[in-house]
């Protein structure tokens, strides 16, 4: 609060809060939150059920390795779709690039909730997951620089990196609280019986909402020339010249 304060009787802010707060900026960084917290769930919750022992009745057996092996498909993924991000930014506005991620992402959350039986499973999921992650978190900074003016880009910028990692670090907590409330005794050490599939389907569930919600929200946002001028910053910026 202190800090704010300041920042608001300053001649020269570090963050101009006031910039901050007009609605397309506002919801971009709320809509950060959700994806920061989307895609670091799917990192924490995957690789457990896939080590987890097949006697646990959902885990798969799975070695460290192929854990690992599992997840780099999205990484993959999430660069490859980044120059389709950019064009579909230069082409329909950043404002539609956020709102086809952010369903990806959804979309990446509902099947897992029903597919979590199989490695290639989590494999499809994922994969979806990165694909909506290299859309959105191609669209925000376009979103950011065309609704501040150039002087703060780089400030609104930063701050928006910082609210990316808010969301991921939020998953972490939450994602540890979730996964611990049921365990069970199993081979001398304690092991969730339920808790990561019901968790798992419950966090797909929330996130695949939140998500959603979020990006709708920035894609409607400033509606009134937002579009136009999203446009004309992913051009400044090279967006699309891939």
């Amino acid at each position: 609060m202190g800090w704010g304060f300041f920042e608001l009787r300053t001649d020269q802010p570090l963050v101009d809060l006031r910039t901050t707060a007009r609605p397309q900026v506002l919801i971009t960084n709320l809509a950060s939150i959700a994806i920061g917290f989307a895609m670091f769930s799917m990192s924490l919750v995957i690789p457990q059920v896939l080590q987890l022992p097949e006697e646990t009745g959902y885990g798969l057996g799975q070695s460290l390795l192929t854990a690992g092996l599992v997840m780099a498909p999205s990484g993959l993924v999430m660069m490859a779709l980044a120059p389709v991000s950019a064009l579909v930014s230069r082409a329909r506005g950043p404002k539609v690039t956020l709102m086809i991620g952010a369903l990806i992402v959804a979309a990446g959350y509902g099947l897992n909730v029903v597919l979590m039986s199989e490695v290639w499973h989590f494999v499809l999921a994922s994969c979806v997951i990165g694909a909506g992650i290299g859309f959105t978190y191609g669209a925000m900074p376009t979103l950011i620089m065309g609704a501040v003016p150039a002087s703060e880009t780089g400030a609104a910028n930063a701050l928006n990196t910082l609210m990316r990692s808010i969301g991921t670090s939020v998953a972490s907590a939450v994602a540890g609280v979730v996964l611990a409330q049921m365990t069970t005794a199993f081979g001398g050490s304690r092991c969730r019986r339920r808790g990561v599939p019901d968790g798992a389907r419950a966090g797909g569930r929330g996130g695949a909402a939140g998500v959603r919600h979020r990006g709708v929200h920035s894609a409607t946002a400033g509606r009134g020339g937002g579009g136009r001028r999203g446009r004309g910053a992913a051009e400044a910026v090279g967006v699309g010249k891939v």
